[in-house]
């Protein structure tokens, strides 16, 4: 039999399933993303690296690892799929609506971002925008997605400023009315239930997610009367505008809660958070008329948020 010449390409599902798991380090997360079992993707790169005649990880215990062919192979391979997108889509967009893809946390997308996007939708209408809302960072070229909104510290060198934050207690009105439960001074909230984003800091006395306020104010020893953590931010918010307890609210997210009297501030002690919101637009997307769109609107409405201000309760 002939020997095929040495640059002759496997075929292109086999170096896209190769992609996949080298990005994850995992059969089995390459085989989810795939839509293929485990089985399948494992047969895949056995055939990818028998066409190749080296192996392209080293299976250790429960691990995975490139050697050094994969990883020459997995660059090469993140490069070529990301050119081979973006020229599909460009292809495609003058015959097809056009998909704007974007990755952010879940508190700015339900809180912020969601509320005003219908204004985008409807200025653009041939632009459908596909949401993704996790508290991980998304690899923008390797997973399809033109844009991310990131929660970063201040000092964060990647992408543009959107605003900065800044964190206050807020809750429900009816709370700041109770009877034998006065909420007038920071101190009074060891009288009151903290809710709170659940972190890898919390003890059984200060939520971290507390610490930096309650420090400010001179309150590193307080002890509420109870806590209730949440695994989303979101959901601490809609805990407070039920009236379970006091949030630390994180303006410009909340404004529009306190704006519509669902939040208040019980009293006016706002200290600057160290994180802000910035965006991320892959550079491989950014000539798009999607994208220029809707990082423009985006600029706009950000402007807006900030000139706006919150009065307290």
């Amino acid at each position: 039999m002939q020997n095929k010449p040495l640059d002759h390409l496997p075929p292109l599902q086999l170096l896209a399933a190769f992609e996949a798991a080298a990005r994850h380090l995992s059969f089995t997360q390459a085989a989810q993303e795939r839509f293929v079992t485990q089985s399948a993707m494992s047969r895949q790169i056995r055939v990818l690296e028998e066409a190749l005649g080296v192996p392209l990880f080293e299976r250790r215990h429960r691990a995975l690892a490139l050697t050094e062919d994969g990883q020459r192979l997995h660059a090469a391979c993140a490069t070529a799929l990301n050119t081979l997108r973006v020229a599909v889509r460009t292809v495609r967009e003058p015959h097809q609506r056009q998909v704007l893809a974007l990755t952010t946390t879940p508190g700015f997308a339900s809180l912020w971002l969601i509320p005003r996007l219908t204004a985008f939708t409807r200025a653009h209408p041939g632009i459908d925008v596909r949401l993704d809302a996790g508290l991980g960072n998304r690899n923008l070229a390797s997973e399809g997605f033109d844009l991310a909104i990131r929660y970063s510290p201040v000092t964060a060198p990647q992408g543009q400023a959107l605003f900065a934050e800044a964190m206050l207690p807020v809750c429900s009105p009816r709370l700041v009315g109770e009877l034998g439960l006065p909420l007038r001074k920071p101190a009074d909230l060891a009288r009151h239930t903290l809710l709170h984003l659940a972190m890898d800091g919390d003890s059984a006395g200060m939520p971290a997610e507390w610490e930096p306020w309650l420090n400010a104010w001179g309150l590193a020893d307080l002890r509420p009367a109870a806590r209730l953590s949440f695994s989303s931010y979101s959901e601490a918010i809609a805990a407070a505008v039920a009236g379970q307890g006091v949030a630390l609210g994180r303006r410009p997210l909340v404004d529009a809660l306190l704006a519509s009297g669902q939040l208040v501030t019980p009293f006016d002690a706002g200290i600057a958070s160290a994180r802000a919101y910035r965006l991320i637009v892959d550079p491989a997307a950014r000539s798009r008329p999607a994208v220029k769109a809707f990082e423009q609107w985006l600029l706009k409405e950000c402007g807006a948020a900030e000139a706006q201000p919150a009065s307290p309760a």
